[in-house]
């Protein structure tokens, strides 16, 4: 049986549509692939040791490599250069900043996988948001699922979405925007982009889920995960790497 293959394909201006001659199990995407902006802000080192590091991811920064290869360049990829045989075991969205650990040997990386497979891990978000966000507290339980026909966007989904949990407290409330610090409880995809705005509070800065006017209130999105606890995969000790999240004060 033949492989159907999936690709992008542009035809020159004036060349005949090279469409008409491909096979017919050979599907196009018609949609070109996005390429990321290459950031120039650095990777802040937050800790170091021969198991592991725990870093400051900036913005518009990969975690790891997209699939074009034109979207090569991410955090990995970076610290390999000083750090070589970092892996990855959890990542940060590309608008997102904040704390990361990279496990630096087999032994680590297992142990930290089983610690998030497990939920020994907690991490917390600062985030801005549209409007008055009330109460004070509050926990949003709305499974979650991949769009499909709108990769890679998230959607809620009550029939095959799975569980998603994440917890809010009210840090301030402006004028027309609400910080809130964040707890997510599980950690599927976009979840706290897409929990705060099924709840009526956008992100600023969101450029998947939220409006028009939310979108530009913010030249960057303002979600900044501030801090991550574990156990040391190797010692067993307590560790604790904070990050402050200026951005959600600054805007940038």
């Amino acid at each position: 049986m033949r492989s159907v293959v999936t690709c992008r394909l542009w035809t020159l201006p004036g060349a005949p549509d090279a469409r008409a001659q491909l096979p017919v199990d050979f599907t196009v995407d018609p949609q070109p692939p996005y390429l990321v902006p290459h950031s120039k802000e650095p990777i802040r080192l937050l800790y170091r040791d021969e198991h592991l590091l725990i870093v400051d991811k900036p913005t518009l920064l990969l975690s790891v490599p997209g699939r074009h290869p034109l979207n090569h360049d991410c955090l990995l990829h970076r610290l390999d250069r000083q750090y070589p045989g970092v892996s990855a075991v959890h990542r940060l969205d590309l608008d997102t900043s904040g704390v990361m650990v990279v496990p630096r040997t087999k032994a680590a990386l297992s142990e930290l996988a089983r610690q998030f497979q497990s939920r020994q891990i907690d991490k917390t978000y600062f985030a801005r948001v549209a409007g008055c966000l009330s109460p004070d507290t509050g926990e949003i339980t709305l499974p979650l699922t991949r769009d499909w026909p709108n990769r890679p966007k998230q959607k809620v989904c009550f029939t095959s979405g799975k569980s998603a949990v994440t917890r809010w407290r009210v840090v301030a409330r402006e004028d027309k925007s609400t910080v809130v610090e964040l707890f997510p409880i599980t950690g599927r995809s976009h979840q706290l982009r897409i929990h705060l705005k099924e709840i009526g509070h956008p992100i600023l800065g969101c450029d998947f889920y939220a409006p028009e006017e939310v979108l530009n209130a913010s030249p960057r999105l303002l979600l900044h995960a501030t801090s991550i606890a574990f156990r040391h995969p190797i010692s067993g000790h307590k560790l604790t790497a904070h990050s402050p999240p200026r951005c959600i004060y600054a805007g940038t």
